[in-house]
């Protein structure tokens, strides 16, 4: 019968991570940014579009530089479109360039 024992890991892989290094690396093999640039975005979403527009849109995904936004009224998808170099300008500030950019709009199915 053999015994089970553990694998022998690689002594890098033993040492404790950061979270956020475990979430780049997560991000970036699915096409996205890393943790910081995504929390950028995501989590300054009001400013970068204004509460208004925050009402009726959100940001729904961030892979290859574009910005996928849902919004809940035609209307909204048209301003957000209107809006799309002030709110690439903007999460450039944010994020950093190149993060995004180009931003991709839909209307949420109901």
């Amino acid at each position: 019968m053999t015994r089970w024992r553990p694998l022998k890991t690689p002594r890098s892989e033993e040492e404790p991570r950061r979270v956020g290094e475990s979430l780049d690396k997560v991000a970036r093999r699915l096409g996205a940014p890393g943790a910081r640039s995504l929390g950028a975005v995501f989590g300054h979403w009001d400013d970068i579009v204004g509460p208004a527009v925050a009402a009726h849109a959100r940001p729904m995904s961030l892979r290859d530089g574009v910005l996928r936004v849902e919004v809940d009224e035609p209307g909204w998808a048209t301003q957000l479109r209107y809006l799309a170099p002030d709110i690439l300008r903007r999460c450039g500030e944010v994020a950093g360039p190149n993060v995004v950019v180009s931003v991709d709009v839909k209307v949420a199915r109901r």
